[in-house]
């Protein structure tokens, strides 16, 4: 892993090529080169919900000078006036990462009913196991059974299908929303560990996120009223200095929160989560067939002119594309035998 590799996206207003600044980079680096390879004991400690819950509260619970959050904010572009709440009220950098947004003012969503949307402000990366050239790059982040805890029916119905995986940085909204509009069939909790989410970790972590403690939801969305897009599963992932995710489903806006439970209804691009604090990482599971991805995010992940450490070890560019929450995502599809592209 070298500590000087470029990490770059694709921002997906304008098409051009950015580069990240990735937060700690440096301690990055050290925790997965020198300690792993010399001091595994203080490895996995450092990776355990103790050290997350103090790392946590040193970044984030620490007061912030309304100079500094407003000079974050400065620095990584962060719009303050999409705020719900007064960023003068913020007092710590807790208050300023778990910030709510007029949403929807600030992140339109399509009005087909047959749209899949992006469920968090991150960078994403999308395909399928029947999409040849993807087949080592899902294997890079994650394994189907691993991911899902061994958890039946699912682990074979999602198996050979389409995946999409959101990375959310810490200058991100943390607030995950629906993807899609369905019934929960299923909720459940599954422990792990908490590796960053730093690209460079896929370099030495075989399945990162399937390592990773983490929440998953199951949803029908083939029910009256539904996006029809078969069954999906959402799996929230917690990451270094994310010491826990909140479940806080509403059918409007940010409350009444609803306790997450089988048979609630969500309804797409509401909110579902938040990720509490810091950067973490969201995957969706589609069924073989069930979607057809928004083109410029299939075009996006393989473009030559941007250097991406995904690649690192691969055979072709892997690329993240800057997405926001509640854009378009793709488009339900009747079940098919191929993987499918259209517009949306």
């Amino acid at each position: 892993m070298s500590a000087t590799a470029v990490h770059e996206y694709i921002d997906r207003a304008s098409g051009a090529v950015r580069a990240e600044a990735l937060y700690r980079d440096r301690l990055v680096q050290f925790l997965y080169g020198p300690i792993r390879e010399h001091a595994p004991a203080m490895y996995h400690l450092l990776l355990s919900a103790w050290n997350t819950r103090v790392l946590g509260y040193l970044n984030y619970d620490v007061p912030w000078s309304a100079a500094a959050w407003r000079r974050y904010a400065r620095e990584q572009g962060i719009a303050l006036s999409e705020c719900l709440d007064d960023p003068a009220t913020f007092r710590t950098g807790r208050d300023f990462f778990e910030r709510r947004i007029r949403f929807h003012e600030c992140r339109p969503m399509p009005a087909a009913a047959d749209a899949v949307v992006v469920p968090s402000d991150s960078r994403a990366i999308v395909g399928g196991a029947r999409d040849t050239g993807m087949l080592r790059i899902k294997d890079k982040f994650f394994s189907v059974p691993e991911l899902l805890g061994g958890r039946a029916p699912w682990t074979a119905r999602f198996s050979d299908g389409e995946f999409a995986v959101f990375r959310l940085t810490p200058d991100k909204y943390h607030y995950n929303h629906a993807p899609v509009s369905g019934i929960v069939a299923e909720h459940f909790v599954v422990d792990g560990l908490f590796h960053s989410c730093n690209p460079a970790v896929s370099l030495v972590e075989a399945t990162p996120y399937a390592k990773n403690a983490r929440h998953v939801t199951i949803i029908d969305t083939d029910v009256p009223g539904g996006t029809g897009v078969g069954t999906v599963a959402m799996i929230e992932i917690v990451a270094l200095m994310i010491g826990e995710i909140v479940q806080c489903a509403s059918p409007c806006g940010y409350g009444p929160v609803r306790p997450l439970t089988p048979g609630q209804r969500l309804q797409r691009g509401e909110p579902k989560s938040l990720f509490r604090p810091g950067s973490s990482t969201t995957v969706l599971l589609f069924e073989p067939g069930r979607i057809a991805f928004a083109p410029d995010l299939l075009a996006n992940r393989f473009r030559r002119d941007a250097t991406s450490r995904y690649s690192f070890g691969l055979d072709r560019p892997v690329v993240e594309t800057d997405v926001r929450v509640r854009s378009f995502l793709g488009r339900a599809l009747a079940a098919r035998p191929s993987f499918v592209t259209e517009t949306p």
